[in-house]
């Protein structure tokens, strides 16, 4: 039929030169198969219109011929999770921040804003920038991934691999004892040692060339602070002779954490420098320097307040996680006794 020879030819344009008579006749003896079950089950040549029912339900020639050509990817299905994860991992750790430093920059630097021409200019300017570093840094990891692509193509090094090899199975309530040695030491040296040296008293430098003391409100964040410290001491060493966490040491990290926290914010909100001065500068600069200081600690405010419930959230995760395994292994007891 001449509908189905144009058809033909129409597929032809679209398909692989080396493979195009194959293919041909295996599509023009499957179509005319179609035909003549339909005249069979109707028994009747069938019309133009029901030929060209048949051709619709094939699909537009260059949709068929696609079906025939070689699938080619820029990113294939082998790379493509491990691509989208380095992805997410550009976009955490380097789009995220230069976002959150240009909004602080917008939202506490007058100096930033009027040398960008007010908050709507700089807004305009940094989104414009957003988008620009977004192209470079996704344009070059889909660059990298697609150079990976060719070389896996040829050399299928991907599928190259040895289950001895994988890493086993991790227990998330399990607690590395390098983890706990670190926390020991890092505690004990910095949080013990290192703030009885030097922060036990709000005078902390007096030197002839600088002098920086400390409100006499100082006392409390410092005791404050090294009960902290001494605490996170004991709960690692603990951690290290029984290296599990359990819902009891999961919430006295909590607590700690928690204090810890709130004692870093409070120390942001309440002008805790009582004087910094410098030699050969004058009392109302020793002053003003002093009050930038302290104006600086309290613009941090908002910043510490996010970093303590990152840190307590963590932390709710992680009794949460420990409650639920727990009640897992007891439906999984009960089950099997039943």
């Amino acid at each position: 039929m001449e509908l189905i020879e144009r058809y033909l030819q129409a597929v032809r344009f679209w398909l692989p030169k080396a493979q195009k008579q194959d293919i041909l006749a295996e599509l023009s003896e499957d179509i005319n198969s179609q035909v003549e079950e339909k005249e069979s089950e109707l028994g009747r040549s069938l019309n133009q219109a029901e030929v060209e029912a048949i051709l619709k339900q094939r699909g537009r020639p260059v949709l068929v011929a696609n079906r025939y050509q070689p699938q080619q990817f820029l990113i294939g299905p082998v790379l493509f999770p491990i691509y989208t994860f380095v992805l997410k991992i550009v976009a955490c750790c380097y789009l995220l921040p230069w976002v959150l430093g240009l909004i602080g920059l917008m939202i506490y630097s007058e100096s930033y804003r009027t040398q960008h021409g007010g908050l709507l200019s700089a807004m305009g300017q940094a989104w414009g920038g957003f988008w620009v570093a977004s192209l470079l840094v996704i344009g070059t990891v889909t660059l990298v991934f697609a150079v990976l692509e060719q070389v896996q193509a040829k050399s299928h090094f991907m599928e190259k691999w040895d289950p001895r090899k994988l890493p086993p199975v991790k227990d998330p309530n399990r607690i590395k004892r390098s983890s706990s040695i670190a926390e020991i030491v890092a505690n004990a040296v910095f949080g013990v040692g290192w703030w009885l040296a030097y922060f036990s008293t709000p005078l902390l430098v007096n030197r002839p060339e600088l002098r920086v003391r400390l409100t006499p409100m100082w006392t409390y964040f410092f005791f404050g602070f090294l009960c902290v410290s001494l605490a996170n001491v004991a709960l690692s060493a603990v951690n290290l002779a029984h290296p599990y966490w359990t819902i009891r040491r999961a919430a006295i990290r909590l607590f700690t954490d928690c204090a810890g926290s709130a004692l870093f914010c409070w120390v942001m909100k309440v002008n805790i420098f009582a004087e910094i001065a410098l030699k050969n500068l004058s009392t109302e600069k020793s002053i003003a320097l002093t009050n930038i200081m302290n104006s600086g600690a309290q613009r941090m405010f908002p910043l510490a307040v996010l970093i303590g419930l990152v840190i307590v959230g963590s932390d709710l995760y992680r009794i949460y996680r420990v409650k639920n395994k727990g009640t897992l292994l007891l439906r999984g007891v009960a089950a099997t006794v039943v």
